[in-house]
């Protein structure tokens, strides 16, 4: 479908599986035969289409991130990554409750979550270190068979996971040598400052 499309562009799982990238070159009808060299915008573009695409914002809010991100203390494109692995929806993913990080934002909008006991129905809330967040519904059937696949293994360590309890505990904020390696979050930065 079109997420496949968009990870054979920019050459990336944007699912973290890789199961998108069942061929190897663009989509299209010439998607083989493309061989122009990429310009300096293109090649920034394609990393903010990247960040952008995996976490599921849309360019507003992409770009509210990284005008915040701006305004933290500590270096720039470190803050981008903490703003956008803060965020519940996220969360929710990482911990293994949602396959896609669309369903974990279903089940946050759905009013499925509690942060340290209140409801919270908005995927861009910004999660602090310590935080508590439990899955109220344990009838669903999506959360049953979920939570039958967990692996609690694959879970980050910046974040501990009650499978019994249905509880994640955000522990710290992440390390930048703990994300992906792959992202450039300078060419992102160079994108937004022209």
């Amino acid at each position: 479908g079109p997420n496949n499309k968009q990870s054979r562009r920019l050459g990336f799982s944007l699912l973290e599986s890789g199961k998108d990238l069942k061929r190897p070159f663009g989509p299209g009808q010439h998607g083989k035969d493309r061989k122009k060299k990429p310009s300096n915008y293109s090649i920034q573009l394609a990393e903010k289409q990247k960040l952008r695409f995996m976490y599921g914002l849309n360019e507003k809010q992409f770009k509210r991130i990284v005008e915040d991100a701006g305004k933290m203390k500590g270096v720039h494109g470190e803050n981008i990554f903490i703003l956008l692995e803060s965020r519940l929806d996220n969360l929710v993913y990482r911990a293994g409750f949602a396959t896609t990080r669309r369903g974990a934002r279903q089940l946050v909008n759905h009013g499925h979550i509690t942060v340290n006991g209140k409801k919270v129905d908005i995927p861009s809330y910004l999660v602090k270190a310590g935080d508590v967040i439990t899955i109220k519904s344990r009838s669903n059937d999506y959360l049953k068979t979920v939570m039958s696949a967990i692996d609690l293994s694959c879970a980050p360590a910046w974040i501990t996971v009650d499978k019994d309890a249905l509880k994640i505990t955000f522990e710290r904020i992440p390390q930048r040598e703990e994300l992906d390696p792959e992202f450039k979050e300078q060419l992102v930065i160079e994108y937004y400052s022209k």
